[in-house]
C-alpha cells in the first residue's frame, strides 16, 4: 500500500519519542513509590498487596479490551486524550484519601518527620515523647502514621527503640517484655501483659485481621500491675481507641481501593493503544524497523523522572506543608506531567486507514500457547518472573526505608537499573547469539534470584545499589530472550498478539498473585524471609527449566529462501549457494537489532 503523502515519518517519530519520554517521566512520578505511599497511609503489607494485585489485574484484563474497542470504532486518539485527561483527576483522588490518624505531630513538618533512618546512631540517643502506644519509634520516624494512644516518655536507643525511664520495671535492654522486634511489614506481636489487660475484649474477624496489620503492639500500661483497677480502666480506654483506629483503617483501605480502581481503569489502556497506533502507522509505510528503538526513550524518561521527583519531594515537602503524607507530592507531579503528555498526544501519529485483520487474535494466541509445550514452559516462566518481580516493586522500598534510605536513594536505585539496561542493549545480538535464547533466559533467572537473595541481607541505606547493576540482565536481557523466543515460536502474523499476551496477561497475572502472597508472607514473617523464599523458588524453577527444555520436541521451521535456492540450482554448487543465502543473513541481522 502506498504511503499517504500527508504522513511525515520523521515528524511522527519525533513526536513518538517525545511522547514516550514524557510518559516515562509520568509513570516514574508515582508507580515506583505507590506502595510506599500506601504504607504512609497506615496500611499494612497484606492490604497493600491486595491493592497492588488489583492494579495489576485491571491492567492485564482491561487494557487489551479497551485497545480492541478503540481500534474497532476508530477512536484511538479520543481514548489517548481521554485517558491522559482522566488520569489527571483520578490520580488526585488518592490525595484525598485520609490517613486513619490525624495527629498534628505527624502532619506537621518538623525534624522528627523529616528523619528517614529507622535506626538511630548511638550518638543520637535522646529523650523524646512518643505519641503512640502501638508503633515502634522507628516507624514514626520513617513518616508512618502514629495511631492514637497514650503518650510515653523514654529514651531511644541505637536501634530506634524506647528505653524505659528509671524505676519503670522494664528490662534494661530498652525493649518492653513481650515487645516483638519486627520491621513494619505488618507483623503481629504477642505480649503477655497485653493479653492480660484486654482479655475481656473480643475482636471481630475484621478487627483481628486489621490488628495483624500493625507492626508492633507495645505494652499499653507500663509499670502497672495487670490486675489493678487503674490498669483495667486504661485497657478499656485503649480498647475504645483501638476500635476507632480499626474503623479508620477500614475506611482508608476502602477509599484507597476505590480510588486505585478508578485511576487504573483510566490509565491502563494508554500504553497499549499508543503502541498499537504507532506500529500500524509505521507499518503502512513499511517503516516498522524504526519502531524497535523507541522503548529506550521511555526508559530515559523513567530514569530522569524517578530521580527528579525524589529530589523534588525532598526539597518541597516542608515548603508546601501538605495536609497528609509526604507522598502526595508524587501525585501532584504525576498530574502536572500528565497534562504535558496530553498536549503531546494531540500530534501523536494515529493511522488514518484501517487494514483488515483477523478477529479474535487473543483467542488464537491462547490456543497457540496451549498447543506448544515450549510456549507453555515459557509462559510458566514468565508467570513466576511476574510473581517474583512484584515483591521487589511493592516492598523493596519498604525494606530500604527500614534501613534508613531516603527517597532520593530509592529513586537512584531504580534509575541505576534502567540505565544499565540501556547500556547493555548494544550487546543484545551478541548475547543472544553466544548464549542462545534458552541460555539467556537461564542467566536472567539466575541474576534475578541473586538479586532477591541480596535484598534479604541489606545492612545499610546504600547497600541496595550494587545489586541494581544486575537489573540489566534480570530485566533487560531476560525480556529480550523471552521476546525472541515468542517471535520464533509464533505463527506468521501472531508475533505481536502473542507477545502482548505474555507481557500483559501472563506477566500481569503473576504480578497479581505475587502481590497478594508477598503481602501475607511479609506480614507473617518478614521481608527478608519473603525475598529468600522467592530466591529458592526461582532457583528450583531454573533447574527444572534447564532440564525440561532440551527434552521438548524441536520443530524445524521451513526455510523458504533455501528452498528457492535448491529449486533454482541443479548443479553441484547448490550447497555453496545455500551458504551465501543473502535473505537468511539479512533476516538474521534485522532480527538481532
Amino acid at each position: 500500500m502506498s504511503a499517504n503523502p500527508r504522513w511525515d515519518i520523521s515528524r511522527a517519530l519525533r513526536v513518538a519519542r517525545l511522547f514516550h519520554l514524557v510518559c516515562g517521566v509520568r509513570d516514574a512520578c508515582v508507580t515506583p513509590f505507590l506502595a510506599l505511599y500506601l504504607r504512609q497511609l497506615g496500611l499494612a503489607a497484606p492490604w497493600v498487596g491486595i491493592l497492588m494485585a488489583t492494579k495489576h489485574l485491571i491492567a492485564a484484563l482491561w487494557a487489551p479490551f479497551c485497545a480492541f474497542l478503540a481500534k474497532s470504532y476508530r477512536r484511538r486518539r479520543v481514548l489517548l486524550m481521554g485517558s491522559l485527561l482522566g488520569s489527571v483527576g483520578a490520580s488526585l483522588l488518592m490525595v484525598l484519601v485520609p490517613p486513619p490518624d490525624k495527629d498534628p505531630g505527624y502532619l506537621s513538618c518538623n525534624a522528627s518527620d523529616r528523619a528517614t533512618p529507622t535506626a538511630l546512631p548511638p550518638a543520637a540517643a535522646r529523650t523524646v515523647t512518643v505519641a503512640s502506644a502501638r508503633l515502634p519509634a522507628s516507624r514514626h520516624a520513617a513518616g508512618a502514621p502514629s495511631p492514637p494512644g497514650g503518650s510515653r516518655t523514654g529514651t531511644l536507643d541505637a536501634a530506634g527503640f524506647r528505653t524505659a525511664p528509671a524505676g519503670s520495671g522494664h528490662q534494661s535492654s530498652g525493649r518492653p517484655p513481650g515487645y516483638a522486634v519486627r520491621s513494619v511489614e505488618g507483623a503481629r506481636t504477642t505480649s503477655p501483659a497485653l493479653h492480660a489487660d484486654t482479655s475481656g475484649v473480643k475482636d471481630t474477624p475484621g478487627e483481628g485481621a486489621l490488628k495483624a496489620g500493625w507492626t508492633a503492639l507495645p505494652l499499653l500500661a507500663g509499670g502497672t500491675a495487670p490486675g489493678s483497677p487503674a490498669n483495667l480502666s486504661a485497657a478499656q480506654g485503649n480498647a475504645r481507641t483501638l476500635g476507632l483506629s480499626l474503623e479508620g483503617l477500614r475506611w482508608t483501605f476502602l477509599l484507597s481501593l476505590g480510588s486505585l480502581v478508578f485511576w487504573e481503569l483510566l490509565t491502563a489502556p494508554l500504553e497499549q493503544v499508543a503502541d498499537d497506533s504507532l506500529y500500524e502507522y509505521l507499518d503502512f509505510v513499511d517503516a516498522t524497523d524504526r519502531y524497535r528503538s523507541l522503548w529506550i526513550w521511555r526508559l530515559l524518561g523513567m530514569s530522569a523522572g524517578v530521580c527528579g521527583i525524589s529530589a523534588l519531594v525532598g526539597q518541597l515537602e516542608c515548603v508546601l506543608m501538605t495536609n497528609g503524607p509526604r507522598g502526595v507530592l508524587h501525585f501532584y507531579g504525576y498530574s502536572l506531567v500528565s497534562t504535558l503528555a496530553l498536549l503531546v498526544s494531540i500530534a501523536f501519529p494515529v493511522p488514518i486507514c484501517r487494514r483488515r485483520e483477523p478477529s479474535c487474535r487473543m483467542v488464537k494466541a491462547l490456543s497457540l500457547v496451549g498447543g506448544d509445550p515450549r510456549l507453555i514452559l515459557l509462559a510458566l516462566t514468565v508467570f513466576l518472573i511476574g510473581a517474583a518481580t512484584s515483591t521487589v516493586q511493592n516492598f523493596l522500598f519498604w525494606h530500604m526505608e527500614d534501613h534508613g534510605s531516603s527517597e532520593l536513594v530509592m529513586g537512584f536505585s531504580v534509575a541505576l537499573g534502567l540505565l544499565g539496561e540501556i547500556l547493555l542493549h548494544p550487546c543484545k545480538a551478541t548475547l543472544l547469539r553466544k548464549l542462545s535464547r534458552v541460555g539467556t533466559v537461564g542467566l536472567g533467572l539466575g541474576c534475578l534470584a541473586a538479586q532477591l537473595l541480596y535484598y534479604s541481607f541489606l545492612w545499610s541505606w546504600w547497600s541496595v545499589l550494587p545489586a541494581q547493576i544486575l537489573s540489566a540482565i534480570s530485566s533487560g536481557a531476560l525480556w529480550w530472550a523471552v521476546k525472541a523466543s515468542v517471535e520464533d515460536l509464533a505463527t506468521p502474523g501472531m508475533e505481536r498478539p502473542l507477545g502482548a499476551m505474555f507481557r500483559g496477561h501472563i506477566y500481569g497475572g503473576g504480578s497479581s498473585l505475587g502481590s497478594v502472597v508477598g503481602g501475607f508472607v511479609a506480614s507473617s514473617f518478614s521481608l527478608a524471609v519473603l525475598y529468600q523464599a522467592c530466591c529458592v523458588v526461582l532457583v528450583l524453577w531454573l533447574a527444572l527449566f534447564l532440564s525440561i527444555q532440551p527434552r521438548l520436541p524441536q520443530e524445524q521451521k521451513i526455510n523458504y529462501s533455501k528452498l528457492l535456492v535448491m529449486e533454482a540450482s541443479d548443479t553441484s554448487d547448490s550447497e555453496q549457494g545455500m551458504e551465501r543465502d543473502w535473505l537468511v543473513k539479512a533476516m538474521r541481522e534485522e532480527y538481532s537489532e
